[in-house]
């Protein structure tokens, strides 16, 4: 994120927990930015981070089974038709189309791609080392506003005068290290279950359920160039 147009735009307040202020802050902390221009809509998370670890490294693995950040994404803001993207540590990506919430009926389209995608992940530690101790795990994001579509879904071409849906998550798991340094998720000793991860937000949702997008945030698209006017 060395780009002067980073540096200017705006960083999200800090994540919170999804379910809102009923629950404690976040353990450690994650901020977010975005741009954008013709093609793309650009996103920037930075996520503080004592351990560092992913093993799911193949295309549309389950990638929330291990730490990732997730990005949300309803172009037209009407709870419908919206899009899942997830990455982990390694930049391996699981991304999906839900015509409907799943409280609705909807069933996830995993087949569907964000054609075109660009992720890149820089570590400031070392992943999958459980012998030290990391600080923290950068994630930028390009994606084509002409891959938000579907067969049967056109794409929603930015506009200032409407608004978007937009949520970001991040997926953070109770872990334990076993004899030779590798992570896994922790589990209950007396259950053998694993333990519930955390969700950390940007808008919180009220509930342990990202899949409610009346709850996520709104996003407008500026015209001005950014750092050139504050934001209103």
């Amino acid at each position: 994120m060395d780009e002067k147009s980073w540096k200017d735009a705006e960083w999200t307040s800090s994540f919170v927990d999804i379910e809102g202020e009923k629950k404690p802050l976040p353990l450690q902390n994650t901020r977010a930015k975005m741009l954008w221009d013709d093609k793309y809509l650009y996103i920037a998370a930075v996520m503080d981070e004592e351990h560092i670890w992913a093993y799911q490294n193949k295309k549309d693995q389950i990638v929330y089974l291990e730490n990732d950040f997730e990005v949300f994404i309803d172009p037209d803001n009407d709870t419908d038709n919206y899009y899942e993207l997830e990455i982990n540590a390694l930049n391996n990506s699981f991304d999906l189309f839900l015509p409907r919430p799943y409280r609705k009926g909807g069933q996830p389209q995993l087949t569907w791609d964000i054609k075109n995608l660009r992720s890149a992940v820089s570590i400031e530690g070392t992943i999958n080392d459980g012998t030290d101790r990391d600080k923290r795990w950068t994630l930028e994001i390009a994606i084509p506003f002409e891959s938000l579509s579907t067969e049967r879904i056109t794409f929603v071409k930015p506009d200032p005068e409407k608004i978007w849906r937009i949520n970001f998550s991040r997926v953070n798991w109770q872990h334990q290290i076993d004899e030779n340094g590798k992570y896994s998720r922790k589990k209950n000793p007396e259950t053998g279950k694993t333990l519930p991860e955390y969700n950390w937000v940007w808008s919180p949702q009220g509930v342990i359920n990202m899949h409610v997008p009346e709850h996520w945030g709104f996003l407008q698209f500026n015209t001005q160039k950014v750092g050139k006017r504050k934001h209103r």
